[in-house]
């Protein structure tokens, strides 16, 4: 078989199932990145340095941007790609949905400083400022795939709701390779397990509030902006002080209380996510 008709082919692959396509891509660069890192140390036998469990996450950025950019190209062709970008510079101040940009640091405020006041000190949240730099490339380069690409195309096939919540779990795990140095404990040992589960149920929740501001604004940079809204909040705020045990809590807690928003949003919107517009005559 030739270079072209394996280009063909592949071509031809992607078009038939541009979905699958992308998680395919998506993850294959991202967790092979995230490896090349992690394997000098795999390799020696040696321990695993938290600075190297941290250097896998920008590594692991460049799987959704990627394959977003990838995809949208080889189906929707050089229009495909300028309505990509188009989204991203797109801006109409529409304050009922940027005002969401308030939730993920309002919620995260109020558990821990509930918890701090009536179960213990050590929920006391931090004020580390500068984790917004953390939150910025997070979300201006994932959102070109998860919601630029990926939610584009699956909302088409599904209700918004459902879209967006097969994207969390899917977004959960992508976080892997990572999710040990995603949270003021680190290594989480045995709460490894219970700590991706209720980290899974807060990303998939969240996702559903990126899909519904999204699906109201036709707007990328509304989804990266609460992206780095999320993400932001949580480096910024999470309490150095927890035990892994104590984490497993709060983000317990924290997910709960952002499915009960997003109950309402659904309530009040529908499955579908969007605004309801009404004519009178």
């Amino acid at each position: 078989m030739s270079q072209w008709q394996r280009a063909a082919k592949g071509h031809s692959l992607v078009m038939r199932n541009p979905v699958a396509a992308y998680f395919a891509l998506t993850f294959t660069i991202s967790w092979t990145g995230a490896f090349l890192v992690a394997a000098p140390y795999l390799l020696r036998h040696e321990a695993f340095p938290k600075l190297a469990g941290i250097l896998m996450f920008p590594v692991m950025l460049l799987g959704p941007s990627l394959a977003g950019i990838a995809v949208s190209r080889m189906t929707g062709g050089r229009e495909g790609l300028r309505s990509l970008f188009s989204q991203m510079v797109r801006w109409r101040f529409q304050g009922r949905w940027y005002a969401a940009l308030a939730i993920p640091p309002a919620l995260v405020l109020v558990v821990l400083l509930g918890l701090k006041t009536f179960v213990s000190p050590s929920y006391s949240p931090n004020h580390f400022w500068l984790g917004a730099s953390f939150g910025v490339p997070a979300g201006f380069l994932e959102e070109i795939g998860w919601t630029g690409c990926a939610f584009s195309l699956m909302s088409f096939e599904s209700s918004g709701l459902a879209a967006s919540v097969w994207l969390g779990v899917l977004w959960s795990l992508w976080h892997i390779p990572v999710v040990d140095y995603l949270g003021a404990v680190t290594p989480h040992r045995s709460y490894w397990l219970p700590f991706f589960l209720v980290f899974a149920a807060a990303m998939t929740v969240m996702r559903v509030l990126i899909s519904w501001v999204y699906t109201n604004t036709k707007s990328v940079l509304s989804a990266q902006l609460m992206h780095v809204s999320s993400t932001g909040a949580l480096v910024i705020f999470s309490p150095p002080l927890v035990a892994a045990s104590q984490e497993v809590m709060w983000y317990g807690i924290y997910a709960a209380a952002l499915w009960v928003s997003v109950a309402i949003v659904v309530k009040i919107f529908g499955k579908r996510l969007r605004r309801q517009i009404q004519f009178r005559a």
